[in-house]
């Protein structure tokens, strides 16, 4: 991957992007606002700010609570012959209260694994209806890297190896995906920095793949948090 092209890259195909318009994609832009506040509560609450992921908490049930009023009235079109609909919406509300619940009595990790689970809600609505967005590929980035992360390459010898190899080239073709298909937000300054970033962590755990060598692929390894969870907090 040749890096210092990307930012071209990413420019080039957010301006070949067709105007959005219409009530998909007003209801696509107006769960991605809120998602933003889920995002930052997640976030904030990994980091263990406990008033500040109240705050951004707030600001998600607000928005949430704006979507299920509107959403149950008249649903999207490209959800509204989904009969799961009123119970992802009723999941998603009940999971905000017992995070605030979670985060006013101090308990900021049990806060954090309560709101992953809206992750899988929103992500299972998008499934079922056959809507795939940036966050969706996000969050099926986070899910094979989390595997990753996991696993002691060290330990199983040379089948560690072979692992590490299978894991880097399902995480390299997650990120071309992320990269063929920019976050809406992508003409902000900020993002191509950051999926710069994050592309490299990734071509740097592939390449240390390739080697062999397992004290590189660890080092690789351990690097590939951060940059993902620097462009999820602003764009994922």
């Amino acid at each position: 991957m040749k890096l210092r092209r990307l930012s071209l890259g990413l420019t080039l195909a957010a301006l070949a992007l067709p105007a959005l318009a219409g009530p998909f994609a007003d209801s696509e832009a107006q769960l991605r606002k809120v998602y933003g506040a889920y995002r930052a509560a997640l976030f904030l609450s990994n980091q263990g700010k406990g008033p500040e992921t109240a705050e951004a908490l707030a600001k998600f049930e607000m928005g949430w609570g704006k979507i299920t009023s509107e959403w149950e009235a008249a649903a999207p079109p490209q959800y509204a012959d989904d009969p799961a609909l009123p119970m992802t919406l009723a999941m998603v509300t009940g999971l905000i209260v017992k995070a605030q619940g979670e985060v006013d009595a101090g308990h900021l990790p049990e806060a954090h694994e309560t709101l992953e689970a809206v992750r899988d809600e929103i992500g299972g609505l998008h499934l079922r209806n056959g809507v795939i967005g940036f966050s969706d590929r996000m969050n099926a980035y986070h899910a094979a890297m989390e595997h990753v992360l996991a696993n002691d390459y060290a330990a199983l010898g040379e089948a560690g190896k072979l692992r590490a190899a299978g894991d880097a080239a399902l995480l390299d073709h997650l990120v071309q995906e992320i990269l063929a298909h920019p976050a809406p937000e992508a003409g902000d300054p900020a993002y191509g920095p950051l999926v710069e970033e994050f592309a490299a962590s990734v071509a740097a755990f592939k390449a240390a793949a390739e080697t062999g060598e397992i004290g590189a692929v660890t080092s690789a390894q351990k690097a590939l948090k951060m940059p993902y969870a620097k462009l999820f907090a602003k764009f994922g």
